[in-house]
């Protein structure tokens, strides 16, 4: 599933086009120090930059590092070029999530945009998560408010890197519009009505700086804004999460608003606003309102696209939670993580790998355990760490890259890194000079090749999934690790009745309960 690894800054995402046959999630979470001797919390993470639809040839020598597949030019390369020199430039619709940690609502429908959607016309960039070591802490700011920045910032600071690179995004002549997405405190109004709905509240509002901004792309700020709110308020769920317009009227002498990143992009003569979902709901009702906004500012700038779930708090959700998985060591070891269990204990990986991990989703990290012993390594996924990996490190062997099996008695191959479905019956066949660890299985052997091996052999406590049907099939070259395969045990299988279904898990979404600020925009 996993392609390749990455430590670059920005990655593709193309919708359509010379590029629809892959879709990149590449993470930049490099460690510091070497795994063996990192410190907790002795590492650094950058945010992504992801790009999804038609882009011209001068955009991607704009950003360095862009990844594209070997074979995605050779073909059409003449064709492409003269169509793409015979059509204006799109202007690119930058999204920008995470900007502050504990707002959740913004980084997930961020997220979305990058992992569900695709661009049939246009050009969307998303940056969803921009304060990446926040998110991880759930905090408004590790360093102090990143969003209020924008204007003066002292070249010591550490994140003067961070502010600098997407200040050269936003800048960049191709973007023309931007949407800062945020989750904040009660419900916007214009006049008070209570202690939750007043015109100090943040939630349910679009943010705009000003009314107007002169000769540029979607430049009548204030009709783009109600524009966007009335689409979102036509599929409210209450009357009472009604979105409005908050003109902040920055320039007029609102001194926090001009550190703003908003601001900053009106400053470089773009359209610009902040989408604040409410945080009195809970993420999957905040990423609802926040893409329902979205996509209106889409289809108001010209993007085209699709979507692959229901735009419903319960499709929300269920996209939130599917497909969460890491891969390590050039896919050698592949974990599914919709079901993990709390502790993945003695997995075999090099002392590289988890600073190489690639994961599903551009808000999910592999990094060095706060608490506990050294060594251990959590999986976060945005604000929540849903496994523990305890590595038993060693060497590789890249000499195979798989096993040939007999699943429910039919012969097959089970590539390393992939999950192999069974019904009943699991048998490795032997090949001279490797040996089979089937974890959970003890037959008492060294090599458990040849051994068949149904769900009934193997003790539950060593799954990687809370259900007990996921094992690990490990190999090896003497003590060289040669990769891994997964084995699920299907509905031919007994350990489970008709009665105990296994229900989606309540502990996956990525906004950890907890404190949240509130601060304003």
């Amino acid at each position: 599933m996993q392609t390749q690894t990455t430590r670059i800054i920005s990655i593709l995402c193309a919708g359509k086009g010379i590029f629809q046959a892959l879709l990149f999630f590449f993470l930049c979470c490099f460690l510091v120090a070497a795994p063996s001797v990192a410190a907790p919390g002795n590492f650094t993470l950058d945010f992504t930059t992801i790009r999804l639809g038609d882009d011209a040839p001068e955009l991607t020598q704009a950003i360095p590092a862009v990844v594209r597949p070997d074979d995605s030019v050779a073909a059409n390369a003449d064709t492409d070029a003269a169509v793409q020199q015979a059509t204006p430039a799109s202007p690119v619709v930058l999204v920008v999530g995470g900007i502050q940690g504990d707002e959740p609502g913004g980084f997930s429908a961020a997220t979305l945009l990058t992992t569900h959607y695709t661009i049939r016309k246009g050009v969307l960039w998303v940056v969803p998560n921009l304060n990446f070591p926040s998110i991880i802490k759930r905090s408004r700011g590790l360093h102090g408010d990143m969003n209020r920045k924008f204007a003066k910032l002292d070249d010591h600071d550490p994140e003067f890197g961070t502010v600098r690179r997407i200040q050269e995004l936003i800048s960049h002549p191709r973007v023309g519009l931007v949407l800062n997405l945020h989750d904040g405190s009660g419900y916007y109004r214009p006049t008070f009505e209570d202690k939750l709905r007043n015109p100090n509240r943040w939630g349910q509002s679009v943010i705009i700086d000003q009314e107007a901004l002169d000769g540029v792309f979607m430049g009548s700020l204030g009709n783009e804004a109600r524009q966007a709110a009335e689409s979102a308020n036509s599929k409210l769920l209450s009357p009472q999460h009604a979105l409005h317009v908050h003109n902040t009227r920055t320039a007029e002498g609102d001194h926090e608003m001009d550190k703003s990143l908003s601001y900053y992009a009106v400053r470089q003569g773009k359209a610009a606003f902040g989408l604040e979902a409410s945080k009195e709901f809970p993420v999957e009702v905040r990423a609802y309102y926040h893409l329902l906004m979205v996509e209106s500012f889409l289809a108001q700038a010209g993007v085209e696209f699709t979507r692959g779930f229901a735009l419903t708090p319960e499709g929300v959700r269920e996209a939130l939670l599917d497909k969460l998985d890491v891969t390590f060591a050039d896919n050698k070891v592949f974990l599914p993580l919709e079901d993990v269990r709390p502790a993945i204990n003695l997995l075999p990986l090099s002392k590289d790998a988890p600073a190489q991990a690639v994961t599903s989703k551009p808000i999910m990290a592999v990094l060095p355990c706060a608490k506990g012993e050294e060594g251990q390594y959590c999986v976060h996924y945005g604000n929540r760490m849903i496994t523990l990996i305890r590595p038993d490190w060693r060497e590789m062997d890249h000499s195979i890259t798989g096993m040939r099996v007999l699943a429910d008695g039919r012969e097959t191959e089970a590539p390393f890194g992939q999950v192999l479905e069974v019904s009943k019956s699991l048998l490795v066949q032997p090949t001279e000079g490797y040996r089979v660890n089937a974890i959970g299985f003890d037959s008492g052997r060294k090599d458990e090749s040849g051994e068949v091996m149904a769900l009934k052999d193997f003790q539950s406590r060593f799954s990687v999934d809370r259900q007990g049907r996921l094992y690990r099939v490990e190999v090896y070259k003497d003590q060289r690790f040669s990769g891994m395969f997964l084995v699920r045990f299907g509905s031919g299988s007994n350990r489970l009745t008709s009665k105990e279904t296994p229900s989606i898990p309540t502990d996956r979404l990525p906004d950890k309960p907890g404190q949240e600020s509130n601060l304003g925009f």
